[in-house]
This record gives C-alpha cells, sequence and structure tokens, in this order.
C-alpha cells in the first residue's frame, strides 16, 4: 500500500487543520495593524504606502490564522485533530497552502492599489507569499513539540 499523499490529499488535510483557526483574531489584528501602517505612514514624515499596509495585514492575517490552527492541535473533533497533527508532521508542507493563500490575497492589491503591471504584480505578491511560507514553516517546527506525545512513532 503507497502511504504518499497526493497534492490534492494534502490540501484536504491543510484545509482541514485550518477549519478551526482563529479567523476573527486574525481579521481584527491584520485589520488593525494595516490601519495602524497606513496611520503611521499619514502621521510620520514621508509619504504613506497603502499597498504596504494592506499586504502586511494580510500577511499578518494569514500567519496569525495558520499558527493559530496548530498552536492547540488536540482541541477539536478527531478529523481536525488528525489534520492538525499531520501539520505538526509536515510543516513545509503545511506552510504552503496559507502562503499560497496570502499570496492570491496580495496579488490584486499589488496589481489595483499599486497599479503594477501583471508581472510585477505577480512577483511582489510571490515574495510576500514566500516571506509567510517561512514564517509560518519555522513557526510550525517551534510548535511540533505540542504535538509529540500524539504523533505516532515513526511519522
Amino acid at each position: 500500500m503507497n502511504d504518499e499523499l497526493t497534492r490534492r490529499d494534502e490540501m484536504s488535510l491543510a484545509g482541514a487543520a485550518l477549519r478551526g483557526a482563529p479567523w476573527k483574531a486574525a481579521a481584527v489584528t491584520g485589520g488593525a495593524v494595516a490601519a495602524a501602517s497606513f496611520g503611521m505612514g499619514v502621521i510620520l514624515p514621508g509619504a504613506a504606502n497603502l499597498t504596504w499596509a494592506l499586504s502586511l495585514g494580510i500577511g499578518l492575517f494569514t500567519l496569525i490564522a495558520a499558527v493559530g490552527s496548530i498552536s492547540r492541535p488536540k482541541v477539536a473533533d478527531r478529523v481536525t485533530r488528525q489534520a492538525r497533527l499531520w501539520a505538526l508532521r509536515h510543516p513545509w508542507r503545511f506552510s504552503l497552502y496559507p502562503a499560497l493563500g496570502a499570496a492570491a490575497l496580495m496579488y490584486p492589491v499589488q496589481l489595483v492599489v499599486d497599479n503594477e503591471g501583471v508581472f510585477g504584480a505577480a512577483l511582489d505578491a510571490l515574495q510576500g507569499g514566500v516571506a509567510v511560507y517561512l514564517i509560518t514553516a519555522v513557526l510550525a517546527l517551534t510548535l511540533r513539540g505540542r504535538g509529540q506525545s500524539s504523533l505516532p512513532h515513526g511519522g
């Protein structure tokens, strides 16, 4: 029997792990940071950058949702628990999906708000997604110990 998961299986597991994410806290924090970042740009000397503020808010929203969803692996229904434990076992694979979501949300901001071309906006959104990917994976690696007692040996 082949134990390898397909991309579709991994996406399903990542989605199930994110099911219990703290979405309200992530949205409030991301929105507040975006507003504060833009507000500081208005108050302090220099130009306020709406694109930077929105991208920062999107990145923080995604990070809080992703890390918050796996921070308590044993709190949820059985399917979500198993998905969260998979995410802790495979932090680099899990982190790919929140990063893709962040890049997808940043792309229209870069394209419309910043008036960049299609390729410039894609490159900037990709850079934001890579930052979310790396930070999420590193934080998931540090949280890995929370699920160790529940992980089957050899996984």
